[in-house]
């Protein structure tokens, strides 16, 4: 069984940087797709990046060139790098993985029901 940890989320004016990290507890064997998905106050959830199982990263249209996803496997982490923050951003920040393949965030999403997801972290930007 494996357990998601998310830390890192805050209160940032728009423009600023904050780094998302997701401590991953516990054995991965078998997942295929790691990632990101953000939720707004009344809004669906949005895949925001993933890494798959040969390295390969992807984002979604409203984060790229923004955000940055990275993995230490060292330290079974994952991070999100968030700069030049918008309001926009203002959502629940989650971190999941899943045992199916992906190729963008949103088939992330489309699997969430057979993968874990962690508590998540809240990202404030005003």
């Amino acid at each position: 069984h494996v357990q998601l940890v998310e830390s890192g989320g805050g209160s940032v004016q728009a423009g600023g940087s904050l780094r998302l990290s997701c401590a991953v507890l516990g054995s991965t064997y078998g997942s295929r797709c790691m990632g990101w998905f953000r939720q707004a106050p009344g809004k669906e959830p949005e895949g925001v990046a993933i890494i798959d199982s040969h390295g390969s990263i992807s984002y979604a249209d409203s984060v790229k060139g923004r955000f940055t996803l990275s993995k230490d496997s060292a330290k079974s982490t994952l991070y999100l790098e968030m700069r030049s923050l918008r309001p926009e951003d203002t959502a629940t920040y989650f971190c999941a993985h899943i045992p199916l393949s992906c190729m963008t965030p949103k088939e992330l999403l489309a699997g969430i029901e057979f993968g874990t997801a962690g508590q998540g972290t809240q990202v404030t930007v005003s």
